[in-house]
């Protein structure tokens, strides 16, 4: 197991790629595309594994985002639950940062699993609303859970079963987070507790909200009363409708993508649609800065492991998975990377670290959430291909994309 108490904090990803100019989970001409499900594109299950080299080439490939693994604090080329993988087993791994964006992503790879053919990768990471776009082409190949002892025990239970992917045959968490709100209750001057509250008139033009659809829809769907688990095109027309409305008026300043966190940090805005990994980054250096899961409810979501077809090592992979499920080892990426732990049993090995400011962050609601937080997450439904495009156009309309 590892030792979180080794580990400190470091940048939020999403936070860090607003510095180089990416945005998370954009809803381009490829993502309207892709969201269609083109019939051809489909791959049928027989179809999807290739030949595993595992028991005689003890490699893997994996493609993950940037700043979103613990590294060594003299090397920071080092990886050490990477390191403690490869010790353990003997298996090496080629672990490259090159995913920066979900669409992008998504047009690398397409073409060879279009077209049945391997994409070089064993393993990568996506927002779940695009891993649902794999795993509906399927382009992603079921895991063996008697292989991974570990995800089958320790798998936080509100994840397990997303509509996507029931039962979370094809994909794994690598990470979970909430979007809510953020606000600086000092110079707000008083708490924010509902969705609506951001519309209150002294809030007008010091309010945004993400640009991406993906990324938007649910917390505003949840604060019109939408059971987002199973919500309809009259609710997203509705949320629309308001949005549409607060636009006109001028009370919304800006649509976003992870930039959001400037404008709250200079105070040119006080209320935003925010993701808790950055909060709990930002409360380290503003504890005026506070993060809020309305009491309507707010999105669970998760970026998840997958293993794309004709995966050379898909069993190499399938123990890589289960190794970053053993409580020790998820709790030290935890302390790095300061999402939503998908691994519950991490909280008490965070707790017992000798250090202080690690041992802390077991009782913080946004790493692991407490059974009142818990009762107010959903993991929304996602958008479907056939309503891709309408639902793309109407919302791009309003943001001005």
């Amino acid at each position: 197991m590892g030792d979180p108490g080794r580990v400190s904090r470091r940048l939020s990803r999403r936070t860090v790629l607003r510095g180089i100019g990416y945005g998370i989970g954009t809803t381009g001409a490829l993502a309207a595309l892709t969201g269609c499900g083109v019939p051809a594109a489909y791959v049928e299950p027989g179809d999807r594994a290739g030949t595993d080299t595992s028991d005689r080439d003890r490699s893997l490939q994996f493609a993950n985002w940037p700043l979103y693994i613990d590294t060594d604090d003299e090397d920071e080329s080092r990886r050490p639950t990477l390191e403690e993988f490869q010790k353990r087993t003997g298996i090496s791994v080629r672990y490259t940062e090159e995913i920066n964006d979900n669409d992008e992503f998504f047009g690398k790879i397409s073409p060879a699993l279009m077209n049945h053919q391997e994409t070089g990768r064993d393993l990568v990471v996506m927002s779940d609303w695009m891993a649902s776009r794999f795993v509906r082409l399927g382009w992603v190949q079921e895991m063996d859970r008697a292989k991974q002892p570990n995800v089958a025990k320790y798998l936080d239970p509100q994840l397990l079963s997303p509509a996507f992917d029931k039962g979370r045959l094809h994909t794994v968490p690598w990470q979970s987070g909430i979007t809510g709100i953020a606000y600086n209750r000092k110079k707000l001057g008083r708490e924010i507790k509902h969705v609506a509250d951001l519309w209150r008139p002294e809030l007008k033009g010091r309010v945004t909200l993400f640009s991406g659809l993906d990324e938007s829809f649910a917390l505003l769907m949840q604060g019109e009363g939408v059971d987002v688990t199973r919500w309809t095109a009259d609710d997203f027309h509705r949320m629309c409708d308001r949005v549409g409305k607060l636009v006109d008026g001028k009370h919304i300043r800006r649509f976003t993508g992870n930039d959001y966190v400037k404008d709250l940090s200079s105070g040119d805005v006080l209320a935003c649609q925010a993701y808790s990994g950055d909060v709990v980054q930002l409360q380290a250096d503003n504890p005026d800065i506070e993060f809020v899961v309305p009491e309507e409810g707010a999105e669970l979501w998760a970026e998840s492991l997958m293993i794309p077809n004709r995966a050379k090592h898909k069993r190499n992979a399938e123990k890589l998975i289960d190794h970053y499920y053993d409580p020790g080892i998820a709790a030290e990426l935890a302390t790095w990377v300061n999402y939503v732990c998908p691994v519950p049993a991490a909280r008490d090995i965070i707790a017992s670290s000798k250090d202080e400011e690690t041992a802390a962050l077991a009782e913080d609601p946004l790493i692991f959430p407490d059974d009142e937080m818990r009762k107010r997450l959903a993991i929304a439904r996602d958008i479907t291909a056939e309503e891709r495009l309408e639902f793309a156009k109407t919302w791009n309309g309003i943001v001005g994309l």
